[in-house]
C-alpha cells in the first residue's frame, strides 16, 4: 500500500491545473469602468499592504518559536521531540499562508469584474464570484494534499522510516505550523475587516444615515480590504488547517488502529477523490435572472450535494479496495452525511429565506436590544442541531468501524477494537471535509460578492446592479456560515482523535498506566482550564475589535467634522488613514490571543500532567465547539436580518427597523468573523502543541517535578 501514495501528487496537480484554468477564466472577464478599476486597486493596495505587515510580524513570532523546536528536539535528541518537527512547523505555516495568500489575490482581483459581470445578469456576476471562489477552494485542497505526500516520502523514502505507527505519530505533530499561521491569518484579518466594518456601520449608516458602501464614508475601502484580509485569506489559512489537520489526525490512529499502510493511505484516497468531485460539482452552478434566494441557494446545494453524493459513491470501492471493511465506508457516511446536514441547519438558522431569521428581522420593530437579545437566543438554540449531528456521527462511525464499549486491556492500554472505532471518528471527519473544494468555493465567492456591492455603489452603478451584487451577498452570508459551520464541526471530530492521539503517545512514554478517569482531579481541573480558555479566548479577540473599532469611529467622525464638502461630494475622504488604523490595530491585537493557544496547553502540562491535559483539552474541544456554533450563527442570522430589512421589510433602509438591525450587526460582525472561527483553529492547535511538547510534559511527570 505504501507504494500508492503517488495519488495525492496526482490530486494536487489535478486541484493545481483546475485553480489555474479558474483563475485564468476570472482574470480574463472585465474590470468595468476606470472608476470601477480605480477602487478595485486601492482595495488591493490596502490588502497587499496589510498581509505585507501581517507576513513580517508573523515571520518574528514563527522564528522565535521555530529556535525554541530546534533546542528541545536536538538538546534531547529527538527523544522529547521529534528532529522533523521544528522544519514541518516551518513548512505548514507557509503552505498555510500561501494558501490564503494566493486566495486573497484572485478575490482583490475580481471584485470589479463581479460587478461588471453583475450589470449584464445575476448568472454571471454568480459564475464570476463563484468562479474565483473556487481558485480558492482548489489551492487550499491542492497544497494541502502536497504538504502531506511530500512530507510522506520525505519521511518514508529518504529518511527510511518503515513502521507506519511512529510515522504516523510524528506526521500529526506537522499540523502545528499550519494551526498557528491560522490563528494569526483569522484572528489578524478578523479584527481588521470587523473594527472597519463596525465603524463604518455606526457612524455612516447609523449616525450619517448613508447607505452602506457610500464613498462619502471614509471607512468604506478599509471595509472591502477587511473582507478580503479577513474573509478570504483568514479564512483560506483556517480551512487549510482544517483539511489537513483532519487527514493527519487519522494517518495517527489508521496505523495504531490495526491498518497499518492502508490506514495512511484511506484518507489521502479519500481526499483525492473529493478533489475529483468537487471539480465535477462546480460545473453545476448556476441560475437565472431575478431568482430567488431559495433558487440561489439551490444553485449552490445542486454543486455541493452532487460533489458529496458523487463522492459517497467512489469512497464504496475505495474503501474495499485499501481496507476491505464496510464499516469503515458506514463511518466515511456518517462524516459526508453529517456535513450536509450541517450546512442545511445553519443555512435554515442564518438564511432571510427561513422563518428564524425573519423572526429575528422582526425584532427590530421594538429597537436595537430586542433584536439583540434575539440573535443570542437564536445563536444558543442553534448549537442543538449541530452538536447532536456530531454526537451521532461519532457514535454510529465509532461502532461500524468496530469499536467495542471495551476501552483498556487488563494492562490499561487501549484495546484494537476502541482504535478501530476511533479511526472510524477520525476518517468521518475526513468525509466531512473530502469535498472541502466546492464547499470552500460557495464559501470564498461571497466576499468577492460583498467587494462587488461596494464598487457598485461606490462608482454609481445602475440600482439593478446594487439589487444583483445584494442578493449574491445575502447568499454569501449564509454559504460563510455553512463553511464555518463544516470547519467547527470537523474540528471537533479532529479534536477527538488528537486527543486520543495525545494518549496514546504519553501512555507509551511514561512508565506507569496513567489515570484519565474524570474523577482524577487533574482531569477535572483540566477540564475547567480547557473551558475557561474558550471564554478567555474569544474576550481577547472581541475586545481587539472593540478597541480598534473605536478607533475607526472617532476618525470617521472626525472627517466628517473636519473636512467640509464630504457629504456635498465636493471633497474627498482620507481613505488611507481608516486602512491605516485598521491595520496597526489588528497587528499590535493578534499577538495575545495567539499566544495563548500556545502558553495555555504548554504550562498545563507542566502544572498538572499529562492527565491534567487531557481534561484540558476535552474542555477546550466540548466548550469550544458550542461556543463557536453559537457566535457564527447569531452573527449570520443578525447579518442577513439586516439585509432582509434593506430588501424592503419592515420600513427599509433607512428606517428606524432599519437602524436597529444595524447595532444588531455590528454586535454580530465579531462574533461570525472574529471570535466564532478563530474558536475551531483554537481546539485544534492546542491539541497539536499539546501532542508537540507531550515529551516535555511527561519528562517533567517521570523526573517528580509534579
Amino acid at each position: 500500500m505504501e507504494n500508492l501514495f503517488w495519488i495525492g501528487f496526482a490530486g494536487a496537480l489535478v486541484a493545481g491545473l483546475f485553480a489555474v484554468l479558474q483563475a485564468k477564466k476570472v482574470l480574463s472577464y472585465s474590470e468595468g469602468n476606470e472608476k470601477m478599476r480605480k477602487i478595485a486597486g486601492s482595495i488591493r493596495a490596502g490588502a497587499n499592504a496589510y498581509l505585507k505587515q501581517q507576513y513580517t510580524t508573523v515571520s518574528k513570532v514563527f522564528a522565535v518559536v521555530f529556535i525554541i523546536l530546534v533546542v528541545i528536539a536536538f538538546a534531547g535528541d529527538g527523544k522529547i521531540l521529534s528532529k522533523f518537527t521544528p522544519f514541518a512547523f516551518l513548512t505548514g505555516g507557509i503552505w498555510s499562508m500561501l494558501a490564503g495568500y494566493i486566495g486573497m489575490k484572485i478575490a482583490t482581483n475580481s471584485n470589479a469584474r463581479t460587478a461588471h459581470a453583475a450589470s449584464e445578469s445575476l448568472d454571471h456576476g454568480l459564475r464570476v464570484a463563484f468562479s474565483s471562489g473556487s481558485v480558492m477552494g482548489f489551492t487550499v485542497v491542492g497544497l494541502g494534499i502536497l504538504d502531506i505526500t511530500l512530507w510522506f516520502y520525505i519521511l518514508h523514502g529518504i529518511f527510511g522510516i518503515d513502521d507506519p505507527i511512529q510515522l504516523g505519530n510524528i506526521m500529526v505533530m506537522n499540523g502545528m505550523g499550519a494551526s498557528f499561521m491560522a490563528l494569526f491569518a483569522r484572528v489578524g484579518g478578523g479584527i481588521y475587516t470587523k473594527a472597519a466594518d463596525v465603524g463604518a456601520d455606526l457612524v455612516g449608516k447609523v449616525e450619517a444615515g448613508i447607505p452602506e458602501d457610500d464613498p462619502r464614508n471614509p471607512a468604506t475601502i478599509a471595509d472591502n480590504v477587511g473582507d478580503n484580509v479577513g474573509d478570504v485569506a483568514g479564512m483560506g489559512a483556517d480551512l487549510y488547517e482544517s483539511y489537513v489537520g483532519s487527514i493527519l489526525a487519522t494517518f495517527a490512529l489508521g496505523a495504531v488502529g490495526g491498518y497499518g499502510w492502508g490506514g495512511l493511505l484511506l484518507p489521502v484516497a479519500l481526499a483525492v477523490c473529493g478533489i475529483l468531485c468537487s471539480i465535477i460539482g462546480s460545473f453545476l452552478v448556476k441560475t437565472k435572472e431575478h431568482a430567488s434566494q431559495k433558487a440561489l441557494l439551490r444553485s449552490l446545494r445542486t454543486g455541493t450535494y452532487s460533489a458529496a453524493i458523487l463522492s459517497a459513491i467512489f469512497a464504496a470501492p475505495l474503501t474495499y479496495f485499501i481496507l476491505g471493511n464496510w464499516g469503515v465506508y458506514i463511518a466515511i457516511l456518517c462524516g459526508l452525511a453529517g456535513g450536509c446536514a450541517i450546512g442545511y441547519f445553519t443555512e435554515y438558522y442564518t438564511s432571510d429565506t427561513y422563518k428564524p431569521t425573519q423572526d429575528l428581522a422582526a425584532a427590530s420593530e421594538t429597537g436595537s436590544a430586542t433584536i439583540i437579545i434575539g440573535g443570542i437566543s437564536l445563536g444558543l438554540k442553534s448549537t442543538m442541531a449541530s452538536i447532536l449531528i456530531v454526537a451521532a456521527a461519532v457514535i454510529i462511525s465509532y461502532f461500524a468501524a468496530g469499536g467495542s464499549t471495551t476501552i483498556v486491556d487488563q494492562a490499561g492500554a487501549f484495546t484494537e477494537a476502541f482504535n478501530r472505532g476511533l479511526y472510524g471518528i477520525g476518517v468521518a471527519g475526513v468525509g466531512m471535509l473530502s469535498t472541502l473544494g466546492i464547499t470552500l468555493a460557495t464559501d470564498a465567492y461571497g466576499p468577492v460578492a460583498d467587494n462587488a456591492g461596494g464598487i457598485a455603489q461606490m462608482s454609481g452603478m445602475p440600482e439593478d446592479v446594487r439589487r444583483r451584487t445584494d442578493a449574491l451577498d445575502s447568499l454569501g452570508n449564509t454559504t460563510a456560515a455553512t463553511g464555518k459551520g463544516f470547519a467547527i464541526g470537523s474540528a471537533s471530530l479532529t479534536a477527538l482523535a488528537l486527543l486520543v492521539s495525545y494518549v496514546d503517545i504519553v501512555q507509551a512514554r511514561a512508565v506507569e498506566v496513567l489515570n484519565f478517569t474524570l474523577t482524577s482531579p487533574t482531569v477535572l481541573v483540566g477540564m475547567f482550564i480547557g473551558a475557561m480558555l474558550t471564554f478567555v479566548f474569544s474576550a481577547f479577540t472581541m475586545g481587539a475589535v472593540q478597541r480598534a473599532a473605536e478607533s475607526i469611529v472617532v476618525e470617521v467622525r472626525r472627517q466628517f467634522r473636519e473636512i467640509a464638502g464630504i457629504m456635498e461630494y465636493k471633497a474627498d475622504p482620507d481613505y488611507a488613514s481608516c486602512v491605516s488604523l485598521c491595520t496597526k490595530g489588528a497587528l499590535r491585537e493578534m499577538v495575545a490571543p495567539a499566544l495563548l493557544a500556545i502558553v495555555v496547553p504548554i504550562v498545563t502540562g507542566l502544572t498538572l500532567g499529562p492527565t491534567g491535559v487531557v481534561g484540558f483539552l476535552g474542555g477546550v474541544s466540548v466548550t469550544g465547539f458550542a461556543l463557536a456554533v453559537f457566535m457564527s450563527n447569531a452573527g449570520g442570522a443578525w447579518d442577513n436580518a439586516k439585509k432582509y430589512i434593506e430588501s424592503g421589510h419592515h420600513g427599509g433602509k433607512g428606517s428606524k427597523q432599519h437602524k436597529a438591525a444595524v447595532v444588531g450587526d455590528t454586535v454580530g460582525d465579531p462574533f461570525k468573523d472574529t471570535a466564532g472561527p478563530s474558536l475551531n483553529i483554537l481546539i485544534k492547535l492546542c491539541s497539536t502543541v499539546s501532542i508537540v511538547f507531550s515529551g516535555l510534559t511527561v519528562s517533567f511527570y517521570r523526573i517528580g517535578l509534579l
